[in-house]
């Protein structure tokens, strides 16, 4: 079972993925965390500015020039490679700012017959979206590590841990909007392997880039479509 409803979940949430209620929540979050990095990026550079001087004397050497030129560029390299590891996790932060309009979506066109779904409060959703982004900026940060060590099982080191967590927290953010914190809690701890698998589908396109910008909206589609099928063999 578990199979036929995450292929058919993925696949509908892959079929609206043009709809604007979608691409909206893509293009803020882009925005925003591309805003983010620009402003850590400029913020390092002026940090440089004012405490790296511009000359370095060293013993036999002598005077050496260009040091902000130099810490400039490397911080610029260092950047682009932490945004492969931080972008998505940023991205996710943000977009889970808007996911409700996801969610929205994908019931206004697949599950008409529901009931306006409660509001959570703007307070509550930026608390679970900066919970859930704390968890995996700290992931990915400890895969990165893991990069080094873990040689050819680094990717499934790194699939294996976000796809747990985008399935874990995707579901409940999916969930609670209909039968609240506990009970969703409860439905994911009782299907924990299906979670995890459509986690780790989701996952996958992480290493893609500008694909995996997608990431978060195509995983709050498909895990809307999952919880309601889960929800109603449930009851």
């Amino acid at each position: 079972m578990g199979d036929g409803v995450i292929l058919s979940a993925f696949l509908a949430a892959l079929g609206q993925l043009g709809d604007r209620r979608f691409l909206k929540v893509v293009i803020l979050g882009l925005a925003l965390s591309l805003a983010l990095l620009a402003g850590a990026y400029a913020g390092l550079i002026l940090v440089i500015d004012i405490f790296t001087p511009d000359t370095l004397s060293l013993p036999w050497i002598g005077e050496v020039d260009g040091l902000h030129t130099l810490l400039g560029w490397s911080s610029l390299v260092a950047m682009l490679v932490l945004s492969i590891f931080l972008m998505v996790p940023v991205a996710a932060a943000f977009s889970g700012l808007f996911l409700d309009t996801v969610a929205d979506a994908v019931e206004a066109r697949h599950y008409p017959h529901l009931p306006p779904a409660p509001r959570v409060p703007l307070g509550d959703a930026a608390i679970d979206a900066v919970n859930f982004t704390g968890i995996l900026i700290g992931v990915n940060l400890l895969a990165l590590m893991l990069w080094f060590f873990a040689g050819p099982l680094a990717p499934f080191v790194f699939w294996g841990l976000n796809g747990y967590l985008i399935g874990r927290e995707y579901f409940q953010m999916a969930a609670m909007r209909r039968i609240g914190r506990q009970a969703a809690r409860q439905l994911r701890r009782d299907n924990r392997l299906t979670i995890l698998a459509a986690g780790m589908l989701m996952a996958a396109p992480l290493v893609v880039p500008v694909v995996n910008l997608f990431v978060p909206v195509l995983g709050a589609a498909t895990f809307t479509h999952i919880f309601h099928r889960l929800n109603r063999a449930a009851r």
